[in-house]
């Protein structure tokens, strides 16, 4: 790409209008430049003075000014990308229809590069069949819809139809962008990932646990996203902002991260296990915080197995084709270990990588194996995670089965 990337910034009317202020500062801060194209209900809510003022670029709505530049056309056949934040569900029936009535309906149509969708609205209004169908229908094209934030709306109200966070939204467009790919590859794809690491309670203060921050697993959601699919996050104790466009579960133990999987894998395409899950539990719990007591030792903590969770959802699988990946933590005889487990485990993929207090564990940077089940093996450079997770995903990608009319 030959100087800056050029965003075309769609803001329809809602009332998260003025959000896309704070997304259109980090799309101009981070090098983009930005044609901010309203719809004249969304002015209503935000000025045409704020969009010029933040975006250094005029910004309109009629097909009918500077006409002689023709923009209905060379604003979307210029673009490297267009997001459409907030769209609402009138926007989204319009793109899904084909309607051009105004300007950025007719970018919408003249563009060829990545389109993001980032929908706000009422529960019942993304609920309703019709907006779920005009959704399912842009992605059949080859556009990232993504799904909405449940949290407040307007007024009183709360529930799913809020627009996600900006700087997430932010991180979606940069993905896509990176990757300058106009149709994404996971479109149609619901794929299930889990993060972070099980706590299993010894007591009500105590708990054993790993170091497993959930970042290589949140970045996998991040580029699943970017690149099209249906995200279902089973998150682990994490503390990273919860991703634009994902499902997120929370969990604690091995135990309910088991059952989330399973139920989120029913009709998943891909599941990709990459938290840290305790192999053990105490056998039992202490009802009330386990007391020193002078001149006695502790008395030993028996464990017990948790779930072989990966080996479960590798034997049965849900569904005809489902992709399995597994992670292998590993801190000695890495690779052969990690065969091991592939062998054992009865996966797709296995990612293995070596780990320690100051590697992996925490980072914003990884490397690993990715070993097959047919017996090759990739070998990922040091890295950000977010790369790794791209890999990841050109593994799972070409192995799935065709997508279901």
């Amino acid at each position: 790409m030959v100087g800056k990337p050029k965003v075309v910034l769609g803001v329809s009317g809602g009332i998260a209008a003025y959000k896309a202020c704070e997304l259109l500062r980090r799309l101009t801060e981070s090098g983009h430049e930005v044609r901010v194209v309203p719809t004249a209900a969304s002015l209503q809510f935000v000025g045409e003075a704020t969009w010029a003022a933040l975006s250094g670029n005029p910004a309109s709505t009629e097909v009918w000014e500077t006409v002689h530049e023709v923009p209905h056309v060379r604003i979307g056949q210029a673009a490297d990308l267009v997001v459409v934040a907030p769209a609402t569900a009138d926007m989204l029936a319009k793109a899904a229809h084909g309607l051009a009535d105004d300007l950025l309906t007719n970018t919408l149509l003249t563009a060829r590069c990545p389109v993001v969708f980032a929908p706000a609205m009422h529960t019942e209004m993304w609920e309703h069949p019709a907006t779920q169908e005009n959704v399912a229908t842009l992605r059949r094209r080859g556009a990232v819809v993504i799904e909405p934030a449940v949290g407040r709306l307007t007024g009183k109200d709360t529930g799913k139809g809020r627009l996600p966070d900006p700087e997430e939204i932010y991180e979606v467009c940069r993905r896509v962008l990176a990757r300058g790919v106009a149709e994404p590859d996971l479109v149609g794809r619901h794929v299930v990932i889990s993060a972070g690491g099980t706590r299993e309670p010894l007591d009500p203060v105590r708990f054993l646990g790993n170091r497993s921050s959930g970042k290589q697993g949140y970045a996998l959601a991040r580029t699943a996203v970017a690149r099209g699919a249906r995200v279902t996050l089973v998150a682990a104790n994490t503390a990273p902002a919860d991703p634009a466009g994902v499902d997120v579960v929370r969990v604690g133990t091995a135990v309910q991260l088991r059952e989330a999987v399973l139920k989120a894998a029913a009709d998943a395409d891909a599941v990709v296990m990459a938290a840290a899950v305790a192999d053990f539990r105490p056998a039992e719990y202490a009802g009330g915080k386990i007391k020193k007591k002078d001149g006695q030792e502790p008395a030993p903590v028996v464990l017990v197995r948790n779930p072989d969770v990966l080996a479960e959802i590798s034997a049965d699988r849900a569904r005809e084709g489902q992709v399995v990946v597994g992670f292998a933590a590993e801190t000695d005889d890495v690779l052969a270990n990690g065969r091991a487990k592939l062998r054992r485990k009865g996966c797709d993929l296995l990612v293995v990588n070596e780990v320690g207090e100051a590697k992996t564990f925490g980072s914003e940077e990884n490397e690993a194996v990715i070993l097959a089940s047919d017996g090759s093996e990739t070998q990922v450079p040091h890295g950000p995670k977010e790369s790794l997770a791209d890999v990841i995903w050109d593994h799972v990608a070409p192995r799935l089965p065709a997508r279901r009319a």
